[in-house]
């Protein structure tokens, strides 16, 4: 898989903002896991991008989503995963982190704008004290990875691993 030149290590996107907070762009960052891509995960990096001039995106590493999520968990791998988010034209910016938060990411970072979910409650958001700004976007309802494992699940169980043909 070919990797994006969206995908940055820390220190170059540290040059990169600090480059960009001389020029007086807003940066908005925002994270996540990312595993299964759905119609939530794209409502929530559109609305974040419309909030300043650069997006950066934020994705778990393999490693810190199964300290969160547990063994079974990613469906897809980081370098995947940031493929995929490095392939939507309102990314500006993607870089995976090992950490169960990234707290050390937005410290050395300072965004001037930090983006979650509205199903995170604002004192729980890690990183509140370092940001301008915090925007909670409105979740899409119906719309979760952990929902969709499920439905693959009880699909495959309910016999339509039958009717499933692997490429």
């Amino acid at each position: 898989m070919k990797y994006s030149n969206k995908l940055k290590d820390l220190n170059s996107l540290k040059k990169i903002t600090q480059k960009l907070n001389k020029e007086r762009k807003k940066v908005v960052f925002t994270n996540g896991c990312f595993d299964i891509i759905h119609p939530g995960h794209i409502k929530l990096l559109k609305e974040a991008k419309k909030r300043g001039n650069i997006l950066i995106t934020a994705i778990n590493s393999d490693k810190s989503i199964q300290k969160i999520k547990g063994n079974r968990r990613p469906v897809f791998n980081d370098k995947a995963r940031a493929e995929i988010i490095s392939s939507l034209d309102f990314v500006d910016y993607v870089i995976i982190f090992d950490e169960p938060t990234p707290y050390k990411l937005i410290k050395q970072l300072k965004p001037d704008i930090l983006v979650k979910g509205g199903d995170w409650k604002k004192q729980k958001i890690v990183g509140k004290n370092i940001v301008d700004k915090i925007v909670r976007v409105k979740p899409l309802r119906g719309y979760s990875t952990t929902a969709t494992i499920e439905k693959i699940i009880k699909l495959y169980k309910g016999g339509a691993k039958k009717n499933i043909k692997s490429n």
